[in-house]
């Protein structure tokens, strides 16, 4: 059979074996997940973003394009086989006219393949991006929801570094499990094509006075496989290392935003000694685990080099004598070396991408963590509180510690629209847990709450949280920001005029402004919201009793029908709050009224 007929039966080929290789490449892909025990995990991080009902067809379709092209690139290598047995063939009978008819069919396979290789590169990428995309939106919903980056402080194992789940984990999930499915997708197929093509090709074998027929087909399956078991026990270690990897990276990148954050403070007490002995600690951590993994890494590498050099010359060798012989062409022996090497590269897939399957299977434990934590974090008890009125109503609360110890014991009170509450008590008795409690963020809680939701219910803390942004954008937060002028009439009633220049200036505000600042700038939020009620939790601690007092007094006489609910230590604040709960310790409380200043 000449070229031009193997061409045309290559393609004939193509038409028969596109389902089989389709379907035993897939059921591969489905195989491994399930052998590894990532089928399950994989579908729960990736099947929300890919679901039909959720997404529409466009990313399976997209999908079904990125596996078509993927069999084109196995199809496109059996052309370039029958090319190379044309043209060393052609060289070899020193026929002239042939060879540059062979010549002239390269630059049409090769156009073809310049083109392929750009289209599938653009669709993988743009799968991607795309993929990516809606997956990151999709955790970021889910952490935000039920607020569960809060919540899950409260969880009894804590996950670490959910930012870096976020940001760079679900981008090496994205693009390893297309990497890595299609990977697995080609080199099934390509073992389904070229094992076929060198089993044709393949002669008998005398072996120890046996003969053994297609013998190459058989020697390249041992020679893999043997191969394959000495890797995944060389390479077994480099799970565990890049699990540690991302973690000690990510603890280390924690410890240097924590410095930034807290610099002021670090300052203050000239801890600098102590904060460069905990960076050098995870720092130490992550250069001790780098060279764990280079030197597991060596090994491995070496090993597979080894093993895809001898596989190189391994082919000639058994097929030398067949060509000295001349029972085949040096184009026959050419095409059985490719062959050889494609089975060989298709069998030795697991084997050279294993530090690649030890890098994805970390990231992939890691989301699935994070997964974990959300549903945990959904599942805390807790109370919800519901919604009657403008006032405050509490019934039979109870609070605990995460350990279950009592901090507050059947507590029950009310307020009327525009009354006010004063809480006090020593420090850790639970004034603060009691306002998280009344948020809803305190999952150790027991009772019933009813109190305005949404933006009718104010919490101001200690200190303040600004957004990065605009001043404006800090002064309205969480609403959007306003032009108007109500904004500079705020900052003035909140003596705070010599910001009004700056509203529109961006910057790290939590940086620039003094606590006392952040902490009348969050009173002027609530004088532009204008809830109906108001959880203050010891929000002018950082003000002069003259500056804590002028605050307290714009904020009665601008909301006088907004509840308020205060925590604070001063005797200063009973002039505005009509009753005082107060706190023993053991679960225990009092609520008495306070005289009318």
């Amino acid at each position: 059979m000449d070229w031009n007929q193997e061409l045309l039966a290559s393609l004939i080929w193509l038409a028969k074996a596109f389902v089989i290789s389709l379907v035993a490449g897939v059921a591969a892909v489905i195989w491994v997940c399930r052998a590894t025990g990532w089928g399950r995990q994989v579908r729960r991080i990736a099947w929300p973003t890919l679901e039909p009902r959720r997404n529409g067809w466009a990313p399976l379709a997209m999908l079904a394009l990125i596996v078509l092209l993927t069999l084109a690139t196995v199809r496109m290598n059996v052309l370039f086989s029958f090319w190379y047995n044309g043209a060393y063939t052609a060289m070899q009978k020193l026929d002239a006219p042939q060879f540059w008819f062979m010549m002239m069919v390269f630059c049409v396979i090769a156009s073809v393949h310049v083109a392929r290789v750009l289209v599938t590169v653009y669709v993988r990428q743009n799968f991607q991006i795309r993929w990516r995309t809606r997956l990151t939106e999709d955790l970021m919903r889910r952490w935000l929801d039920n607020q569960a980056y809060f919540r899950s402080q409260y969880l009894a194992r804590q996950i670490d570094n959910p930012d870096q789940r976020i940001q760079q984990d679900i981008g090496q999930f994205v693009d390893n499990t297309v990497a890595l499915s299609m990977g697995v997708l080609d080199a099934v197929v390509s073992l389904f094509t070229f094992t076929l093509l060198l089993w044709a090709l393949s002669g008998t074998l005398a072996l120890f006075g046996y003969e053994v027929p297609r013998a190459m087909v058989f020697l390249v399956y041992i020679y893999v496989a043997v191969a394959t078991v000495f890797a995944v026990w060389i390479g077994r270690p480099l799970i565990r290392l890049n699990f540690l990897s991302e973690r000690f990276n990510a603890d280390f990148r924690y410890a240097l935003i924590r410095l930034r954050e807290y610099g002021e403070n670090i300052a203050f007490y000239r801890g600098e000694r102590v904060e460069a002995a905990t960076l050098a600690t995870r720092f130490a951590n992550v250069i001790r685990n780098m060279w764990d993994v280079l030197f597991r890494t060596l090994k491995l590498q070496g090993y597979n080099l080894g093993i895809s050099q001898i596989a190189v010359v391994f082919p000639m060798i058994i097929q030398a004598p067949r060509l000295f012989s001349k029972e085949i062409a040096l184009g026959d022996l050419m095409q059985t070396a490719q062959a050889f090497g494609q089975v060989q590269d298709s069998l030795s897939f697991f084997r050279t991408a294993y530090d690649d399957f030890a890098g994805y299977r970390a990231v992939v434990v890691r989301l699935t963590g994070f997964l974990d934590a959300i549903e945990q974090t959904a599942a805390l008890p807790g109370i919800r509180a519901g919604s009657e009125g403008a006032g405050v109503r509490v019934e039979a609360l109870t609070l605990r510690t995460p350990e279950h110890d009592v901090l507050l014991d059947d507590l029950s009170f009310s307020l009327a629209p525009g009354s006010a509450l004063l809480i006090r008590g020593p420090s850790g008795v639970g004034k603060t847990t009691l306002l998280r409690a009344l948020a809803g963020l305190w999952p150790f809680a027991e009772g019933h709450v009813v109190r305005p939701q949404g933006d009718a219910a104010l919490f101001l803390s200690q200190r303040p949280y600004l957004p990065l942004g605009s001043l404006r954008n800090a002064l309205y937060y969480p609403e959007p920001a306003s032009s108007s002028e109500q904004a500079a009439e705020v900052l003035r009633a909140c003596q705070l005029g010599h910001l009004v220049d700056k509203l529109d200036e961006e910057a790290d505000w939590s940086r620039i402004l003094s606590l006392g600042e952040q902490q009348r700038l969050a009173i002027g939020r609530a004088l532009l919201v204008r809830p109906q009620v108001i959880f203050l939790d010891e929000s002018s601690s950082a003000m002069d009793e003259g500056l804590e007092h002028a605050m307290y007094s714009l904020l009665r006489r601008e909301l006088p029908d907004t509840t308020f609910v205060s925590v604070g230590h001063r005797s200063s604040l009973h002039a505005f709050h009509g009753q005082a709960l107060t706190l023993l310790g053991g679960g225990r409380w009092s609520l008495e009224a306070l005289p009318s200043a």
